[in-house]
């Protein structure tokens, strides 16, 4: 048995996929949001579905602690402009030390979400081996993750085999439900699809051109397939980023939107809102040695190849969902 948190989510729904795909059904999935509000998971097979509070009855019960053999925790809090710390702290931090904890009282195996926003402005690189204590983030949602991090890495007893991963930017199918932090993506597609054009924030930083901000752009099967391999093959246990490994710019993102609908790019330049000038990352990009070094897999999907599959198989078909 598996549980997965954030099931009825993006990545955590995509990660249901995956495992069915595996032949894995016996899934308990976990999300604040119900079924009746939203279910990405109509199309998979799962064992139960519960709602966020009522994890920890079911983590009681002999059945749970007998039969699960992983948890997946994917659900948090993800909005980078959320500003009620106890809020962030109580379901991004707290939570998933109850989670931890759990596992390594009865031995089970945990994969949680960690961030790329906990690497700040990247002063210090994107290394999955710096040191936590020494990484400062530009909003309260990276801190949050952060702050787990850290807590994370100092625990002497620990589950048997614990990976924090570092999301960058992750885009793909179930992705449509999280309106103003839904990926450059999905929101290309739309706009193109209804105005012809993208509208592209200019840069607010004169060490970049409009449109030239890198960031470490991954598909979301991507993610999913290597969690997968975390599960198969167990690695060192760690925090480990989930990103191609090299950047691409916003225009090279938009090319390949407009490519894969068969338009001409146009753009529409637009300023940026100031209340996210002080916390908007140029640049990002995973370093993905320490992934390397413990034999595991290099990217399957590149941007042009993602973003075709994303559209033309999700996007423009009556039902996107994966």
């Amino acid at each position: 048995m598996i549980i997965v948190t954030g099931a009825n989510g993006f990545i955590g729904s995509v990660m249901v996929w995956e495992l069915n795909q595996k032949g894995l059904t016996d899934i308990v999935a976990v999300d604040s949001v119900g079924l009746h509000e939203r279910n990405l998971l109509k199309k998979r097979q799962i064992t139960k579905f519960l709602g966020k509070d009522e994890l920890w009855s079911f983590l009681d019960t002999p059945e749970a602690q007998l039969k699960v053999t992983w948890i997946i925790h994917m659900g948090a809090c993800s909005s980078t402009t959320e500003t009620n710390k106890e809020f962030l702290w109580e379901n991004n931090t707290y939570y998933t030390q109850r989670i931890f904890e759990w596992c390594a009282k009865f031995k089970k195996s945990m994969i949680y979400a960690s961030s790329a926003a906990t690497y700040g402005a990247g002063e210090l690189g994107f290394d999955d081996t710096t040191d936590s204590e020494k990484l400062r983030p530009l909003n309260l949602y990276g801190e949050s993750k952060v702050l787990f991090d850290r807590w994370a890495v100092k625990q002497t007893t620990t589950p048997p085999h614990w990976y924090g991963l570092k999301f960058f930017n992750v885009f793909g199918p179930n992705e449509y439900h999280k309106e103003s932090m839904s990926s450059v993506a999905f929101k290309a597609y739309n706009q193109i699809k209804d105005n012809g054009a993208l509208g592209l924030f200019k840069s607010a930083n004169p060490e970049y051109k409009d449109g030239e901000f890198m960031r470490d752009f991954v598909y979301v099967k991507d993610v999913t397939g290597w969690m997968m391999e975390l599960m198969e093959k167990k690695p060192a246990n760690g925090i480990y980023n989930m990103g191609f490994g090299k950047p691409r710019s916003w225009l090279d993102l938009a090319s390949a939107v407009f490519t894969a609908m068969k338009k001409d790019m146009k753009i529409n330049w637009l300023e940026m809102p100031e209340n996210i000038r002080g916390q908007y990352q140029y640049f990002t990009e995973a370093k993905t040695d320490k992934w390397k070094a413990a034999g595991m897999s290099p990217s399957k999907w590149p941007l042009e190849k993602a973003v075709a599959d994303y559209v033309q198989n999700y996007l423009s078909k009556d039902d996107p969902s994966l």
